[in-house]
């Protein structure tokens, strides 16, 4: 819908340190859900990904030495320097290996799902939406699984940050995917996709972070894509409320969402009112694409109440 400009390729994802995972949007359809952790439809779930997955190592391979050529052909040295350190890393083969042991070593290794999460996204980016979907869904069933079997593990045994950093890297699969699915507008999927991701965030980071305040503005903006205009507000007020309080970065983002969806519930007196608090930020901020960005929304609102009358 017009009025929102959430986040595509390199917009924020949860992570330890404020990491960034691309998930660029395609024009195919996805699964709308994924199975109950634990059930024996996930894990039957589970092998048919995992079997996906192991189809297609050899595939991945050749794209990404496909990928170093283009790289180096254009002289383009941080391309060549993160496909090389994909490429040469070997990891692809550990990852085939422990694949090939019915993914137990996978589970217990998060550099090799990080590692298969960003395999995901550039199979997004390259419009191959059985792989990327392979690869979302292989990255959140397996962390799904290894924070069961370790919730009860002793903090000798396993510390309360490797538990929050897994879980964290969850709130990562979700999230990205989440956006992938919003991208090609499976909407229901990505509502619980961002659902997840926000609770996560939450528990671990609390309401204040950053990353949950993005979170609640994104699960608000595909509530919003989906009609549910009172609880896409609830989210977007309360994400605004923790922007202004805590100075956060993008409190102008978050704005111009609340406006936008005000506009969609023709309450157009209050939605130019935040989109003037939002254009105002932007300028502050020197924010160029949300200052251009805004002023097409205040002029398409413009067009609505004229048209309203």
């Amino acid at each position: 819908p017009r009025g929102h400009r959430h986040r595509g390729a390199g917009a924020a994802a949860l992570g330890t340190a404020g990491r960034r995972c691309a998930a660029p949007g395609t024009q195919h359809r996805a699964p709308s859900t994924l199975s109950p952790q634990g059930s024996p439809s996930s894990r039957g779930t589970k092998r048919r990904t995992l079997s996906a997955v192991k189809g297609e190592l050899a595939q991945a391979e050749q794209l990404l030495h496909q990928a170093l050529r283009r790289a180096q052909q254009e002289e383009n040295r941080q391309a060549v320097i993160y496909t090389y350190s994909m490429v040469s890393s070997g990891a692809w083969a550990q990852l085939g290996v422990q694949l090939e042991g019915e993914g137990e070593a996978a589970e217990d290794d998060n550099a090799i799902l990080e590692m298969s999460l960003k395999l995901a996204s550039i199979y997004a980016a390259q419009n191959q939406h059985k792989l990327a979907v392979a690869g979302y869904q292989f990255c959140i069933l397996t962390l799904e699984e290894k924070i069961a079997k370790e919730k009860d593990l002793p903090e000798d045994v396993l510390s309360a940050e490797e538990k929050a950093n897994t879980r964290l890297l969850l709130g990562m699969s979700l999230d990205s995917y989440a956006r992938y699915l919003l991208n090609i507008s499976e909407l229901p999927a990505a509502q619980k996709m961002y659902e997840k991701a926000l609770q996560i965030s939450n528990d671990v980071q609390g309401e204040t972070h950053p990353q949950s305040v993005v979170l609640m503005n994104d699960l608000a903006t595909v509530l919003d894509a989906q009609g549910h205009y009172e609880e896409a507000l609830t989210y977007v007020r309360r994400a605004a409320e923790l922007a202004r309080d805590t100075q956060h970065p993008e409190e102008h983002m978050v704005l111009n969402n609340l406006a936008a969806i005000l506009m969609h519930k023709e309450d157009f007196l209050q939605a130019k009112q935040v989109y003037k608090e939002a254009l105002k930020q932007a300028k502050q901020k020197g924010d160029a694409a949300s200052v251009q960005h805004i002023q097409e929304e205040l002029a398409e609102l413009a067009k609505r109440r004229k048209g309203s009358k």
